[in-house]
């Protein structure tokens, strides 16, 4: 490695060590030494190296010979490619050189327990194939290889085979492969026909897709035939006829390896369409049973979809329209069928047909509509009604104003008719009034795929959601939820479209808060009915929408309109409303004084200012958090105060680091802390103490997941509160909320700051605390730290989780006497992967896990019945030796569950007690 070598003297010390040394005598290190000195000279002494011209590759090739050890065959073959890639010269040396790494081919090597080395079976793979796929002068010699071990019974080396044909076909071409594509077919045509397995039969459809592909960009001589043309039809020869069987099991093998053929180039897909679309058609026609067609169709659709995977010049002519009618005419038959699967391939192949460009007619495309609009509106299979929707989403995008003309119309007139159950000797003819206003309702928001009809869909589902405010059957909260769902998706159909984005942030956000504020501002003392958009599930609903809205990173339009909510919220004012003259001033703030229906409105400002992109700063942010603040400690109504204390959160989450966050948490901490001081005979205590431990816990999560210094001293004060009689279940139950992913504030939709790995940290922060609080515990408080424990273990990854067993299982054991069934089944569900991976050690303690685990299936609970059958279950999984003595005593005690008076529970119970009879019987 010396820089300062003299010029010459690698040489020297190669031939020495060419000629004097016998590399294959030495010990493993030495030879490891000698291919490192190789590998350094090749680095910094090349052009000297390349003197010695094929003399160094015999050199190496006799170093080489024999080697065994793991460690070293990385090294050497390293060398090798880098022999081939650098050009070093081979001279009468290739089969010799091929020969000398190709004798490994293919690895067969499984490292042993607690390898300190950490070399797997994968890196010699990946190396190995590097060397023999480096150079097209190997193919005469790999080739022939790979067709051997194709014939192999050895799954291991048909897949490792298949991959090394697929990573040469990138620099073989004509020439390399010509003399093998006959025999290359014929074993990749056999596994993917007699396929034992998925993986082969993928890594053959990969590996013919890399011929085709290679042979694609070989260049025609005017003089020689085509070699695409002729290995195709001999593709098309061997598979065209199984597509006439569509009731035979080699029908898709046979469509699979056509299409994988079609993938590699527009001449191949060209090429094997031509052939194709012809003979599908005519077996369409030909065959009657709905089976049979719907095979066909599919195969189709496939062939369809190919197509568009290639450019064409503006001038060619999509190779489809020779079959556009014929095409047309089979799909909308395949969507007037009685058959549910034909309706559903139907409708995707009719996307697939509408997304090819400039194909489909405008009267196409209209009666494309009309059925889709049929099976939306009358289908009565929720499947083909599903499957209708995603066809209408997909073509909408291309085709917009068939959809204005056409469904908007019809979905609006159905949205404004009142119907009548009708039913024929007590059999439902169609979906019922209430279900297709739900279909009508998805469907707006399914097309709501371009500007322009976004335009029509909004005001129609705003109408409709302002309508079930006077309604009366006693659905409209759960159709109110349906509309906002649906509002939500236009939203996230919107992000990116700058026409669709703004048209939505206008109308949309202030129409949503008008009329939640309209409702809330009501006389609460009148007998004027507050109606649906005052309760909670309505206005979290109203949340999610506005949420999607302002987290789609817009900077500008967001930064203006977010001043205007929040100048709405603290100063009343109503100008950015649509409808602006309120009966009552809205102020939300003014607590006490304010009513619950106008306070709980901060979930709409939660929604907005927290989703909002951390670099826009949200105006009057400090005066915000103050009128925040109070009335997370002073409003008596649940979901306010849940919702400021979720807001205040959100803020500080993405406040900027600094002196002034640092006196906003010192505020907030003082507040907490008198906040949470038990004073005996204060009235209402218990509701205050509420209060502020709910803030306590949700700012906690918000600095636990940006790593701030104060996030391990409020998380100390939660674990503190396990022990207090009033707030101990509380906190327990808030462990829950620390690790696990929130919905609607403090995740990575809403831009919130999360570190990575914060959940692993938690861990080893304070399941130590857990641990020692829960030993020194009283009795009652006991189950408190178990349930905490446990809310965090289930939220590791099994891997470090599995690290911490030994310390943690007792404990672990321990809560399943817990009498807290959602202790109970936190812990079965830490220990159900633990029963499967960690043998050894839960082969310890087998006694006392089935004594518990049998206990548990007779619990109360349906879950814990459940879970604790899956244990048993796993359980069969430990050493035959450690769990037979149990096998009686379980079988006998599993018989009651298999009574239970829950279906789940008895399946779990027969699938539980079937391993346990196996247990011990030959071949288990």
């Amino acid at each position: 490695m010396s820089s300062v070598l003299p010029e010459g003297l690698a040489v020297t010390m190669l031939k020495a060590l060419f000629q004097e040394v016998h590399v294959q005598s030495l010990m493993q290190s030495d030879r490891h030494s000698v291919y490192t000195i190789i590998s350094n000279l090749m680095d910094t002494r090349e052009q000297e190296l390349k003197s010695l011209a094929a003399d160094f590759t015999f050199g190496f090739i006799q170093a080489m010979d024999g080697e065994k050890d793991p460690r070293n065959l990385l090294m050497a073959f390293q060398i090798s490619r880098d022999i081939i890639v650098n050009n070093y010269e081979l001279g009468n040396f290739v089969e010799e050189f091929f020969e000398i790494t190709s004798c490994y081919f293919p690895i067969d090597f499984t490292p042993p327990p607690n390898d300190p080395h950490g070399i797997s079976q994968e890196e010699l793979v990946l190396s190995l194939r590097s060397v023999l796929t480096a150079t097209p002068r190997f193919a005469e010699f790999l080739l022939p290889l790979l067709i051997e071990k194709l014939d192999s019974d050895v799954q291991s080396a048909k897949v490792d085979s298949l991959r090394t044909l697929t990573t040469c076909c990138r620099d073989y071409r004509k020439k390399e492969l010509k003399e093998f594509l006959p025999a290359l077919w014929h074993s990749i045509r056999r596994e993917v026909f007699q396929t034992a397995s998925e993986k082969i039969e993928a890594e053959g459809l990969a590996a013919l897709q890399a011929l085709s592909t290679s042979l694609s960009k070989s260049v025609i001589d005017s003089d020689a035939e085509d070699s695409l043309d002729e290995f195709l039809n001999n593709v098309l020869q061997d598979c065209k006829h199984h597509l006439c069987e569509p009731d035979m099991k080699l029908v898709w093998p046979s469509a699979k390896l056509l299409q994988a053929a079609a993938s590699a180039s527009y001449r191949a897909c060209s090429k094997i369409n031509s052939c194709i679309f012809p003979l599908l058609l005519e077996q369409f026609n030909k065959h009657k049973q709905s089976s049979q067609r719907w095979t066909i169709l599919g195969i189709l659709k496939i062939f369809i979809k190919l197509i568009q995977k290639w450019d064409r010049d503006e001038e060619d002519e999509n190779p489809l329209c020779a079959f556009k009618d014929q095409l047309c005419v089979l799909v909308f038959s395949a969507l007037t069928d009685s058959s549910v699967q034909l309706q559903m391939v139907g409708t995707s192949t009719l996307a697939v047909l509408a997304s090819q460009k400039d194909l489909l007619s405008s009267s196409d495309i209209e009666l494309s509509v009309d059925h889709l609009n049929r099976l939306i509106l009358q289908e009565a299979d929720p499947q083909v009604c599903a499957a209708a929707l995603e066809a209408s989403t997909i073509i909408s995008a291309i085709h917009p104003s068939a959809f204005i003309t056409k469904m908007v119309p019809a979905l609006t007139q159905d949205l404004n008719t009142e119907r009548m159950e009708v039913k024929d000797d007590g059999e439902p003819l169609a979906p019922s009034g209430n279900a297709l206003h739900q279909r009508s309702i998805q469907a707006l928001a399914a097309i709501s795929t371009h500007p322009s009809i976004v335009k029509r869909t909004v005001p129609v589902l705003l109408q409709h959601l302002t309508n079930l405010q006077k309604g009366t059957s006693g659905n409209e909260s759960e159709m109110a939820i349906l509309i906002c769902q649906s509002l939500q998706l236009v939203a996230e159909h919107c992000r990116g479209a700058e026409e669709s984005n703004q048209y939505f942030h206008q109308m949309v956000v202030p129409c949503l808060l008008g009329l939640a504020i309209q409702t809330a501002v009501q006389d609460c003392a009148s007998e004027v009915r507050l109606g649906i958009l005052c309760e909670e599930q309505v206005i979290t609903a109203f949340g999610t929408v506005i949420s999607t809205a302002y987290s789609d990173g817009e900077t500008e339009r967001a930064s203006r309109t977010i001043s205007q909510i929040v100048a709405l919220y603290l100063d009343g004012d109503v100008s950015s409303l649509p409808e602006n003259n309120l009966s009552r001033k809205f102020q939300p703030f003014q607590s006490p004084d304010s009513p619950w229906p106008q306070t709980q409105l901060i979930a709409l400002l939660q929604a907005a200012v927290c989703s909002l992109p951390k670099n826009i700063i949200v105006p009057q942010q400090g005066r915000l958090l103050e009128r925040l603040m109070e009335l997370a400690c002073t409003s008596d109504h649940r979901f306010t105060y849940t919702s400021a204390a979720k807001c205040i959160a959100g803020l500080i989450n993405k406040y900027p680091a600094g002196e002034q966050l640092d006196s906003v948490l010192q505020d907030v901490l003082k507040k907490i802390d008198s906040g949470l001081e038990r004073n005996a005979g204060v009235c209402a205590q218990a509701t205050s103490r509420t209060r502020v431990f709910t803030l306590l816990l949700w700012l906690t999560k918000s600095l636990v997941l940006r790593y701030h210094s104060l996030a391990a001293t409020l998380t100390d004060k939660l674990i503190q509160l396990l022990t207090d009689p009033d707030l101990g279940t509380e906190a327990a139950d808030g462990f829950s909320v620390l690790v696990s992913d929130s919905s609607d504030v403090l995740n990575k939709a809403t831009h919130a700051d999360i570190r990575i790995m914060y959940r692993q940290r938690f861990f080893t922060e304070n399941v130590p605390k857990l641990v020692q609080g829960f030993h020194s515990a009283s009795e009652g408080n006991k189950s408190n730290y178990l349930k905490a424990l446990s809310h965090v273990l289930n939220s590791l990854p099994k891997q470090v989780l599995m690290t911490e067993l030994p310390s943690l299982l007792t404990l672990l054991l321990e809560a399943l006497s817990c009498s807290d069934q959602v202790v109970q089944l936190s812990t079965l569900g830490c220990l159900h992967p633990l029963l499967l991976d960690a043998t050894q050690t839960m082969s310890l303690h087998v006694d006392t896990l089935v004594n518990k685990l049998l206990n548990l299936t007779s619990s109360p609970a349906m879950k814990v019945r459940i879970a604790s059958l899956q244990c048993m279950h796993a359980l069969t999984k430990l050493p035959p030796h450690v769990i037979l003595p149990h096998k009686s005593q379980v079988i006998q005690a599993l018989a009651k569950p298999l009574d239970d008076k829950k279906r789940l529970v008895r399946k779990e119970a027969v699938r539980a007690r079937g391993e346990w009879f196996l247990l011990g019987s030959p071949g288990s």
